[in-house]
């Protein structure tokens, strides 16, 4: 599971976005000691950490500049200051993306994923995800169950990590279709069912039947236990 730190002094904003994100399986935490903001990255070690530009004591500038001294953590500024300027001097400090306020949730999540994928995924970082028994290494595309192993394709291993990083929840038809749709692969919704129905018969092989569950009209979830 994946770990984002969010600096926001706005309680409001920090609470929405952090319950949010738990929807999409990330483990969050706010920074709740605004003169410690470095500490709190070297003690907690996060995956991604979203970054205010004005804060108390120090603004987002400084600290990224301070945490990009020792660690290559992606950072997100999420800011109402919305001028060339702010950006640029965002990126100058060691800022990978900049976003405005007010945002969407959803282009923050995708914004997200996109930056682990390149922090992680692409540098060769090996990331198994596993539910009820069922290993996914989404380096190798393959899944495991009780020793029994299958190899996925690329559409059935983006559906099935949506799924698994998301694995308390229903995702909808919508957001899988636009998560294979920003992953350079636009897909219809006869061309997801028939994804989705291949990668079951897939699961089914190695003993996981029933591992992926519909919500008539809604979309798809994993199942909460093994039968």
């Amino acid at each position: 599971m994946y770990k984002i730190l969010i600096v926001e002094d706005d309680l409001v904003i920090a609470r929405k976005t952090a319950q949010f994100l738990e929807t999409w399986g990330y483990e969050t935490r706010f920074a709740e000691v605004f003169d410690r903001i470095l500490e709190t990255v070297d003690e907690w070690n996060p995956d991604l950490v979203i970054m205010d530009v004005n804060l108390p004591y120090r603004n987002g500038f400084e600290w990224t500049r301070q945490i990009r001294l020792h660690s290559k953590v992606p950072i997100l500024f999420l800011s109402s200051a919305d001028d060339a300027m702010n950006i640029v001097t965002a990126v100058s400090q060691g800022a990978d993306d900049y976003m405005t306020k007010p945002f969407d949730m959803q282009v923050l999540a995708f914004k997200i994923q996109a930056l682990l994928r390149r922090a992680y995924d692409f540098a060769g970082k090996t990331r198994t995800l596993e539910h009820c028994g069922l290993r996914f290494d989404t380096d190798e595309n393959t899944i495991t169950l009780e020793g029994k192993q299958a190899e996925l394709t690329r559409n059935e291993a983006r559906i099935l990590r949506m799924l698994m990083e998301r694995k308390n929840v229903i995702v909808t038809r919508e957001d899988l279709m636009e998560g294979l749709w920003k992953t350079d692969c636009y897909v219809d919704e006869n061309a997801l069912s028939v994804n989705v129905n291949r990668l079951r018969k897939k699961l089914d092989s190695i003993g996981a039947a029933g591992f992926i569950e519909t919500r008539k009209g809604i979309g798809y979830r994993l199942c909460q236990e093994r039968t």
